[in-house]
């Protein structure tokens, strides 16, 4: 039996990512599919606090099992940054290539270049809340590379690799990603509950 576990996100990128790894035991539905035409806000100063906040909205529209996740690009040179501002890092606007260009730039005197992706996933779950955690080391590039993918993917090398993220496909993308990661683990424990439990 196919349960519905809908996505609290707009982000078709995202939405993509997480179809090619859930088992077709459950039916992944984002806002858009379902017919939800409204933008969250992430005012929080952490990945789990924003994540929380948009599987709780989506939650008390519909009381349906949901999950969001919040995602963000950690510098170490620059402290963290930019962190859970990472969508919004050049503006409210949230242009990806202008966010790059920015940490570029910051990052044109800097000699450490590690960085890392953080995603935090807010599963609601029979009223239950649960939190699942991926990260992805790395460094950033000198300069964008490649055509595939969204935000910093261009600038972002995952260690193990000589490619951006954006010079993946997202077959080879999912094999390193945080997102890939922390999705597992939800997954593991959505697959370890009996149907209907909690």
């Amino acid at each position: 039996m196919t349960q519905t576990l809908l996505f609290a996100t707009n982000n078709q990128h995202k939405v993509e990512e997480i179809k090619k790894v859930v088992p077709n035991t459950y039916q992944v539905i984002s806002l858009n599919e379902a017919g939800i035409n409204i933008d969250i806000e992430e005012p929080y100063d952490t990945f789990e606090e924003n994540a929380h906040k948009k599987a709780h909205t989506i939650f008390a529209l519909t009381y349906e099992n949901c999950f969001s996740e919040d995602t963000g690009l950690e510098v170490d040179s620059l402290d963290g940054a930019p962190g859970v501002k990472s969508a919004r890092y050049a503006g409210i606007e949230r242009d990806f290539q202008k966010n790059n260009e920015k940490l570029l730039l910051e990052l044109a005197k800097k000699n450490n270049r590690n960085a890392r992706f953080r995603t935090v996933i807010c599963l609601i779950m029979y009223n239950h809340v649960h939190y699942f955690e991926g990260i992805c080391e790395g460094t950033i590039a000198l300069e964008p590379k490649g055509i595939h993918g969204f935000g910093y993917d261009p600038i972002f090398v995952p260690t193990g690799s000589n490619h951006t993220f954006a010079e993946m496909d997202i077959t080879e993308k999912n094999q390193f990603s945080h997102r890939k990661k922390a999705f597992a683990k939800m997954i593991a424990f959505l697959e370890s509950l009996p149907h209907g439990k909690n």
